[in-house]
């Protein structure tokens, strides 16, 4: 199977070592994820948003070629061919304001073009959405939170996935939307962060 991660965190995947200063547990679960895909024979590839250097807001260019189903940016380009290609697609990220980072809702923005990744049927009953992505098989979410799960869940109501998928990817019609949670984690200890990705990299060689 072919494994797309997309990572969004400024420190990059270098930061996935548990280095003081110079650490990102979200870094350390894209790179658990890798571990355990590529462990169950599965082949693995890496946006890492930040590493690119990936521009997030939609320019007046981008909007006008966007409309014409066409892409100017070869960095979307290249994005978008890999996303095309990818059986398993999996985001990775902080949680900042109770939703994702500038960076993932760019490249919804901006990767997700009609009449590339999607198409509108204007005579369609219902959803008039449908995805491009035939290869795709499913979705994963993996976010990294300080706040506690039941209050992201009961209290914000989950805004991410509301987003991610109920908002993007159900509506395509993309199916097995699944989503992993590391909530609280700074109140967890060395050895429950470790199980964490312990359990990441099972779950990865599971695909």
């Amino acid at each position: 199977m072919r494994v797309l991660v997309v990572l969004d965190h400024p420190y990059t995947i270098a930061s996935a070592e548990n280095v003081p200063h110079r650490r990102s547990f979200s870094a350390a679960v894209a790179a658990a994820a890798i571990r355990g895909a590529r462990s169950g024979g599965h082949e693995v590839d890496l946006i890492d948003l930040a590493a690119d250097g990936f521009q997030p807001a939609m320019t007046q260019a981008d909007l006008a070629a966007w409309r014409q189903g066409r892409v100017i940016d070869p960095v979307v380009l290249d994005y978008q061919r890999r996303l095309l290609a990818a059986e398993h697609l999996a985001f990775v990220f902080p949680v900042w304001w109770e939703a994702m980072p500038a960076a993932t809702k760019g490249f919804l923005d901006r990767v997700l073009t009609k009449g590339v990744v999607y198409e509108e049927l204007a005579d369609a009953r219902g959803n008039p959405f449908r995805s491009r992505l035939t290869n795709l098989g499913g979705v994963s979410v993996l976010s990294v939170m300080t706040t506690p799960d039941k209050a992201y869940r009961w209290w914000y109501r989950d805004p991410l996935t509301k987003i991610l998928f109920k908002g993007t990817f159900a509506k395509i019609g993309v199916r097995n939307l699944r989503w992993t949670n590391y909530a609280s984690v700074t109140t967890k200890t060395s050895e429950q962060r470790e199980a964490m990705l312990q359990r990441t990299e099972q779950a990865f060689a599971a695909l």
